[in-house]
């Protein structure tokens, strides 16, 4: 397992999974404002110094603030819909049936068709178990006569980067958590 450590801007909003070496750089290069994590993530040792006389070492956190502007404009941002995404949004429930399943077992469906023009978006998707979405086709909810059960939305950040699925450290995956929006179904 690659350990990554969550980047954010000096506000304290995630821009990115880097790797340590990565964030090494960040930590060498004086860039990094403040840290966060119960224990560091790794310690990575380097040559020896001779005016110190003692190794170079870096303590990296988990979850490491960068100085200066953010590189990502938020207002601009809308992340990226993938099916595995999608699922864990939608807890892994059929929007129609309100059926619990594994992910195997379940499709992305379009609200309004894609066959009529429906986008590949976070508000026209939810997730659906196969019968539910047979049965409801090429037609809106209303034409089928299959209310859905909770409504599409667009994740925060915060919800973005917890729905990536990576394995992350317990303390992340909190301080995650700790800024999602009210009414997330992350919670």
């Amino acid at each position: 397992m690659n350990p990554h450590v969550l980047q954010l801007d000096i506000q304290g909003t995630p821009q990115a999974w880097i790797s340590l070496e990565q964030a090494a750089l960040h930590y060498a290069s004086a860039s990094v404002a403040w840290e966060q994590g119960t224990t560091p993530l790794a310690t990575l040792r380097g040559g020896f110094n001779v005016a110190r006389g003692a190794q170079s070492r870096i303590e990296v956190a988990p979850i490491i603030a960068l100085r200066g502007a953010s590189k990502i404009n938020l207002f601009e941002v809308v992340p990226g819909v993938s099916k595995s995404k999608l699922l864990r949004r939608d807890r892994h429930t059929c929007a129609y049936c309100a059926g619990v399943f594994h992910e195997r077992e379940l499709q992305c469906e379009h609200v309004f068709p894609e066959s009529r023009g429906g986008p590949w978006t976070w508000m026209n998707l939810v997730a659906a178990c196969a019968p539910c979405n047979n049965r409801k086709a090429a037609r809106t909810p209303e034409e089928a006569g299959m209310p859905l059960v909770y409504l599409p939305y667009v994740p925060s950040r915060f919800e973005d980067f917890l729905l990536e699925g990576r394995n992350i450290r317990a303390d992340v995956h909190e301080w995650l958590a700790r800024r999602l929006p009210k009414g997330s179904r992350l919670h």
